[in-house]
């Protein structure tokens, strides 16, 4: 267990003084000067991938509410300076462009933070520079960017059937799709902490225990869309409890 990217030289120093293996899960180690450590075998969640399938399945429910295009917009919330919000975000708006969303109705907003008051302002200004846009696809790197956006459209008059919000995360969006009535936030994507572990746990018995080194970079994609409809059983399934 670690607390930080950057106390990895520090743990693979120590690792090596007791001849002990290390494989870093979800984030990549940086050195002191805060370049990613390449030499130690990295699990992760393909941010790109995750990306694409939240653009598709917000496209997907654009086309299934009818929404006339020429009428609608997608409000992407970044974090560029963060490199999987970045390829979250950007997987996400080439999905979209892909399934046929005009490119030019496809609007990016920094947010200051990754969390609901910070996408909250950062969707509000948006929102007002657009007054023409009838129905918003919100895109975000997370849950709570994503529900900042919801938030703010709420805000302004926007009823939920108007809007569709897809975050990346799941368990942060258990408490919205619990609510008695439907949201702006359609549902979440969520990843499978039950993939990474059995992976990252092989990989490490083989290197061990075979003396079989991991590749250096394993892309994790499985995720399942969670929505109001599902996210309890999909919950119990990963032994993540749907409460």
């Amino acid at each position: 267990m670690y607390s930080g990217p950057k106390l990895g030289s520090a743990i693979v120093a120590k690792a090596r003084g007791y001849d002990m293996k290390v494989i870093a899960v979800d984030d990549q180690f940086v050195n002191a000067k805060g370049k990613p450590m390449d030499t130690v075998p990295l699990v992760m969640m393909a941010a790109t991938k995750i990306g694409e399938r939240q653009g598709q399945e917000l496209y997907k429910e654009m086309q299934k509410r009818g929404w006339d295009v020429k009428e609608s917009a997608v409000m992407a919330i970044t974090a560029n300076e963060l490199d999987t919000a970045r390829r979250r975000t950007t997987g996400s708006m080439d999905a979209l462009k892909a399934a046929g969303f005009p490119e030019k109705q496809i609007y990016q907003v920094p947010t200051k933070s990754n969390d609901i008051p910070g996408a909250f302002d950062a969707a509000n200004s948006m929102l007002v520079q657009h007054p023409e846009v009838k129905h918003w696809l919100i895109v975000g790197m997370n849950d709570s960017t994503v529900l900042g956006g919801v938030r703010a459209t709420e805000g302004q008059g926007f009823k939920a059937a108007d809007i569709i919000g897809i975050g990346i995360n799941g368990v942060d969006a258990v408490s919205e799709l619990s609510k008695a009535q439907a949201t702006g936030f359609y549902g979440s994507l969520l990843p499978s902490p039950d993939v990474h572990g059995y992976k990252s746990s092989e990989m490490l018995y083989n290197w061990v225990a075979k003396d079989v080194e991991p590749p250096k970079f394993t892309e994790v994609t499985d995720v399942v869309l969670i929505t109001r409809d599902n996210f309890k059983e999909e919950l119990e399934k990963k032994g993540l409890g749907g409460k």
